[in-house]
């Protein structure tokens, strides 16, 4: 009994991780923008075929799942998921807003991570990286200070 109750808990827990985590992620560009401009920190735009693409796929589950990600990013980005799913329908103003942006800021593979001012002026452009989490945060840091210095 006291086994079947720690699973149910651990699993209640681990749902919530994951909930919350799911939330980070905004799915509208607009939304994203506003609140760049609000709390003044760049967005990162993810975009990504969450169910087909394996590098997509490795860097949510190394880097963008983690807690060591998860922590920089509220503090200092606000995360935009742009999907392009094979086996997931998505409601048709999502897909019709993705593909805008995907031609507007002329994607050709994926992942493609980008980070974008308020305004949605591109600061950068990356993709799947080794090195987990930490790495990835540094990475982040190195092409935000770039950009800085640079204006």
């Amino acid at each position: 009994m006291k086994k079947l109750l720690f699973v149910v808990l651990l699993s209640g827990l681990l749902v919530s991780v994951a909930q919350a985590n799911e939330k980070l992620w905004l799915t509208d560009f607009e939304a994203a923008k506003k609140a760049a401009s609000e709390r003044e920190v760049p967005i990162l735009v993810d975009f990504t075929g969450s169910d087909w693409c394996g590098w997509c796929i490795r860097l949510k589950d190394e880097v963008f799942s983690k807690d060591a990600f998860i922590a920089y990013a509220k503090e200092n980005l606000v995360l935009l998921l742009l999907d392009f799913p094979m086996r997931t329908e998505l409601p048709d103003a999502l897909k019709e807003q993705n593909e805008t942006l995907r031609e507007r800021y002329r994607i050709r593979g994926f992942p493609t991570i980008l980070l974008l001012d308020a305004e949605g002026e591109e600061l950068a452009r990356t993709g799947y990286r080794r090195g987990g989490p930490e790495a990835y945060v540094e990475h982040l840091q190195e092409l935000l200070r770039v950009e800085k210095v640079e204006e």
